[in-house]
């Protein structure tokens, strides 16, 4: 009876003080005396993103979970560090009952130059008299009321890997759920962006971690049946013992609200990720030429095959010359097939030679980080595996091959020297570094790697990405280095470490635009994107959703026409009439080369906007993408200039379409499939 006494008492004191609340002009985070959280995005006509106070970080013991710390104290204030200046908020709660004892402090930190975002620092400690067994920590879990005017309820971003593929943007209704771990989701799919975005036509709500390297954690997207509304947050099951006295802290984790799609939550992301210390690499101009490549012809093609097609490579406009899967004797002994290139070396360079002849680039496919069962590699360098805790090997079941360890130094070794050999003794100009498993490797438990921990591997990933770069780059600058995971989620953390990402064997035309438009979010809006093979495309033609969205384009077609069928994909012969297709696009790429333009992704909401809408600006012009099946309507053409009357064109198609202004920013039109169109 005394101690609930006590703690009435307290919880009216606590309700007499100001209550403990950052704030700015977008965002505002409050604070009741239990340390739950309310989140406010403070643009015009948002509704509230949440009604009441949310227990948002939560520590996992053995057998339940602590989700109401009393409120101490708090201290707000402004700061100043290496990322900037700003708002800062600390607050101090306690847990304790019969046999616990435990310290909550909340460090939260607003930018000026980050005035939507909210980044967290989140420490728990150890104030009770026996050991405390953590499960996990739990940060940013919150439920969001949901959109009241259209379906879905929300549109939400989930960037995780699954063997099922599944796309980066999806609607959320009841039922929905989606775990995002970060880890290995299947024996060789894992990895992605830590970040998951919910959002509705008026406001969002994203979240995520800052750490610099990859982590085993999840962003759990849920909306059961009977929930008020849709919940995401950060969770890690991060096993520790705290003895007295002991603590630890969350990883640094952030919020932030938005208006609109996904774009801006992901670009604040990687510009704080970028202040933070990470560093994208730059886009040599090799990285903007449209690419052929051998794969039309699959692993059983010849070197005549690919001779035989060059003339029409570079008739058509491409660029590039990629040698795909096929040339070696098996992953991990990299040795040239002896059937294809009886004089070894000599052969491989006297191929590139001849696609240099043709005023051609080179680039080879090959699969890091795996090596075949049998193979020379394994029988004389088995040490380099990755091993799983009961010392298993982790196997790479599209490849039928094993985990090598990215954090161990021979394995390094090694591929620094197959780099050295492609890229100066044969003349490569660039690699094509493929396969799912890249995108994330599990834990190593290798004895022989002495590891510190074994999530030292998944963390050292994108380093051996980067030795890999950096060793093509030192023999030629404009190397380009294209990380193509097969399907996953493409890891953030690999893009930092690379000059060209790629669609990546998109299921859809669809895939490849919002895959393009979190790219350019995250890489920057001239990021280099390779949009794939157009024949992964809906009818595999479909150039415009590569080209309008400022992506690269790319071919696998073999020739002549009917000289193989493609596994595959069904018949990709470069017919005459597709010959013409394929020249007016990469005709149209070149003149107007949107890849090198301002990808502005603000403008238009992926996810409730109809048509579908992607802008790129080129100096005083804007080039507006739309899409659908079949539309006949009104379109709206936003971010026009004040106070001018301007003409609409449509490129493709050559045809003036009338004028707009941005007092009258509307234009009648029908299309099926797409509008391809600039204002200038």
């Amino acid at each position: 009876m005394r101690i609930f006494f006590l703690l009435i008492v307290f919880l009216t004191f606590v309700s007499c003080q100001k209550q403990p609340t950052i704030t700015n002009e977008f965002l505002k985070i409050e604070f009741n005396p239990l340390l739950h959280s309310r989140v406010s995005a403070l643009a015009d006509q948002s509704r509230p993103l949440m009604d009441t106070f949310q227990p948002a970080e939560q520590l996992i013991l053995q057998d339940r979970r602590i989700d109401a710390f009393s409120l101490q104290q708090f201290k707000s204030g402004t700061f100043q560090d290496s990322i900037g200046a700003g708002k800062e908020l600390k607050l101090t709660g306690i847990f304790e009952d019969s046999a616990l004892k435990i310290e909550k402090q909340v460090y939260i930190k607003m930018y000026d130059q980050f005035p939507q975002m909210a980044v967290f620092q989140v420490r728990y400690k150890n104030l009770g008299g026996q050991p405390l067994l953590v499960e996990g920590w739990i940060n940013h879990r919150y439920t969001l009321l949901p959109e009241q005017k259209t379906t879905p309820s929300y549109w939400s971003f989930q960037a995780a890997s699954y063997p099922e593929r599944p796309d980066w943007v999806l609607p959320v209704e009841r039922g929905f759920y989606k775990e995002n771990y970060q880890g290995m989701n299947a024996s060789d799919y894992g990895g992605g962006i830590p970040v998951v975005d919910l959002w509705r036509t008026d406001a969002g709500l994203a979240v995520g971690h800052l750490a610099l390297t990859p982590k085993l954690v999840s962003l759990p997207v849920r909306f059961d049946s009977t929930a008020e509304g849709a919940t995401l947050a950060i969770t890690s099951k991060r096993r520790l013992s705290l003895q007295t006295g002991e603590s630890f802290t969350t990883l640094p984790t952030f919020l932030t609200v938005h208006r609109g799609d996904f774009f801006r939550p992901l670009q604040s992301y990687s510009q704080m990720m970028q202040k933070r210390g990470l560093k994208f690499k730059p886009y040599p101009e090799t990285a903007y030429q449209p690419i052929w490549c051998a794969w039309g012809y699959e692993r059983g093609f010849t070197v005549e095959q690919i001779e035989g097609a060059l003339p029409k490579v570079k008739e058509v406009g491409l660029d590039w010359a990629v040698i795909d899967d096929g040339w070696q004797t098996a992953e991990g002994d990299w040795f040239l097939h002896p059937k294809k290139f009886p004089r070894g070396d000599r052969d491989m360079r006297a191929l590139v030679d001849r696609i240099h002849a043709m005023g051609l680039k080179a680039k080879l496919w090959f699969v890091p980080l795996a090596a075949d069962p049998g193979t020379r590699l394994l029988k004389e360098h088995s040490d380099m595996l990755l091993l799983n805790e009961d010392g298993s090997t982790q196997l790479i079941t599209w490849w039928d091959s094993y985990y090598l360890c990215p954090a161990y130094e021979p394995t390094r070794q090694y591929f620094k020297g197959l780099i050295t050999k492609i890229i100066k003794d044969w003349d490569f100009d660039g690699l094509k570094l493929d396969g799912q498993h890249q995108n994330a490797v599990p834990p190593c438990y290798n004895p022989a790697h002495n590891h510190a921990r074994p999530e030292e591997a998944v963390e050292a990933l994108p380093a051996f990405f980067d030795m890999i770069y950096q060793t093509a780059i030192s023999i030629k600058p404009d190397a380009v280095v294209e990380i193509c995971p097969c399907g996953d989620a493409a890891s953030f953390f690999n893009m930092a470490v690379e000059n060209q990402p790629v669609a990546s064997d998109p299921t859809s035309s669809w895939q490849i635009r919002l895959k393009g438009k979190a790219h350019k979010a995250l890489m920057g809006p001239q990021a280099p994107y390779y949009g794939d093979h157009v024949e992964l495309s809906d009818g595999k033609d479909d150039f415009a959703s590569t080209i309008g969205i400022g992506g690269v384009p790319g071919t696998k077609f073999v020739w002549p026409p009917e000289s193989y069928f493609n596994k595959e994909t069904g018949h990709i012969g470069l017919t005459p009439e597709k010959e013409k297709i394929w020249k007016k696009w990469i005709s149209l790429y070149k003149k107007y080369q949107l890849a090198k333009g301002q990808y502005v992704g603000t403008l238009y909401d992926l996810g409730y906007d109809r048509p579908e809408a992607h802008v790129i600006q080129k100096g005083d012009t804007l080039f507006y993408a739309f899409y659908a099946d079949d539309f006949n309507g009104t379109i709206e053409l936003r971010g026009l200039p004040a106070k001018k009357t301007l003409t609409v064109y449509d490129y493709e198609n050559a045809k003036n379409l009338g004028t707009v202004s941005s007092e009258r920013p509307f234009l009648k039109a029908q299309f099926k499939k797409h509008l391809l169109i600039y204002v200038k």
